[in-house]
């Protein structure tokens, strides 16, 4: 048994090997369903993360920043999902949150229209209505290199090169069909990304550089209530 010391100190035994997401819904199914991520020791973790000894975890819920981030890092996935969905041959790039929602980069034929970005929103909501869940998984560089070279992902080729001198395996999440190399932390399902908006929609160059590909930018924002999006 380990001791993990919650919110205001208060102190629960739980077996070896539990994770973040165990220990909301241990608490309670509301707090499970809410909670976006979690900090184990100050250091913010996916909620899959197993906890091996004693420590401090924080759960993360929407009201967090951290919390918010793994929230909107999840969105840019079932934008990304989205967008291959109906544009196939899009090429992913990458799509972190930002202080104010998220952005997915995609080297596509032609830019996205307002028509496109309605029709990628339609196909989102769809996602998140399936309540998809989310896993994440694990490969040694070279299986991931292969893969992603099997899904014709030239960008995060590159980015998993990137990995191989670390000699450390790389992490993938994966929801449905759609599988996209990431370090996380990610929610536990779509579901709770109950309201989206695609804002806006411009041009950047890969990696930030002139003399590289440049690429559609999709910014979006989403939120767990739809009155919040109001």
């Amino acid at each position: 048994m380990i001791n993990i010391e919650l919110k205001g100190g208060v102190v629960k035994e739980f077996d070896a090997g539990v994770s973040p997401a165990e220990i909301a819904k241990s608490i309670g199914m509301g707090l499970y369903k809410s909670v976006c991520a979690a900090k184990i020791n100050g250091e913010v973790c996916d909620l899959r993360t197993p906890i091996n000894e004693d420590c401090k975890v924080e759960l993360l819920t929407f009201d967090d920043a951290e919390g918010k981030k793994a929230f909107w890092h999840s969105a840019s996935h079932v934008l990304a999902q989205a967008v291959k969905r109906l544009y196939p041959n899009a090429k992913c790039a990458i799509g972190p949150a930002i202080d104010s929602g998220f952005y997915y980069d995609f080297d596509v034929e032609k830019p996205f229209s307002a028509e496109d970005l309605e029709k990628i929103k339609a196909e989102m909501k769809k996602i998140v209505k399936s309540g998809l869940e989310i896993s994440r998984f694990e490969l040694a560089p070279d299986e991931a290199i292969a893969k992603l070279t099997e899904m014709d992902e030239p960008y995060k080729v590159e980015l998993a090169k990137e990995h191989t001198d670390k000699g450390e395996n790389i992490s993938f999440y994966k929801q449905g069909e759609f599988v996209d190399l990431c370090a996380g932390p990610h929610l536990m399902s779509v579901a709770p990304i109950k309201a989206v908006e695609l804002t806006n929609c411009t041009g950047a160059y890969w990696r930030g550089d002139a003399s590289k590909a440049q690429l559609c930018r999709v910014y979006g924002v989403a939120f767990p209530k739809a009155s919040m999006l109001e």
